[in-house]
């Protein structure tokens, strides 16, 4: 269990991130990895991606690489210890390389969306862990070169990167 949730809701709550990939062909990276939801769950579904899992500490990337290797998954899942920031800010090494970015929890909203932004190629996705309402997501879109693309049917925030 991942807090409260139980395994069987915390995985249907990650296939939501599978359904907004509808249409994504090539890289996924999940920022802030942690245990590996959804980025694991989006790797066993979408077996057509690459997804790369990024996590900070050691310690939860040692086990995602585990649970890389134990579900057979290592010939297109790449599990990166580095600090978010570093690995895709300027001439970082997954900077603007990616088709989707999803964050379950990385942090608030303003900063998960400006963090994966550095992470996708223009026409790219962001999908967040968050419900989508509320005005500061019209806030945030109107700062970002983002376009809302879900209109709730996830229950997910999902972004389009327009430039």
């Amino acid at each position: 269990m991942i807090g409260d949730a139980s395994n069987v809701e915390i995985i249907a709550h990650a296939r939501r991130f599978t359904a907004a990939l509808v249409g994504v062909r090539g890289s996924v990276i999940d920022l802030g990895s942690g245990g590996g939801v959804p980025g694991l769950v989006i790797a066993v579904d979408r077996p057509d991606l690459a997804v790369t899992l990024l996590d900070r500490r050691q310690k939860r990337t040692d086990f995602l690489q585990q649970m890389v290797q134990r579900l057979g998954l290592d010939a297109r899942v790449h599990v990166v210890v580095d600090d978010a920031d570093r690995f895709l800010g300027p001439g970082g090494q997954g900077n603007q390389q990616f088709d989707a970015a999803t964050a379950r929890g990385f942090g608030p909203p303003a900063r998960t969306v400006r963090t994966a932004l550095e992470a996708i190629r223009l026409g790219g996705r962001v999908i967040i862990s968050d419900p989508p309402t509320g005005e500061r997501w019209a806030t945030i879109v109107a700062e970002l070169p983002l376009r809302r693309v879900d209109e709730g049917e996830h229950l997910l925030a999902v972004f389009e990167r327009v430039a």
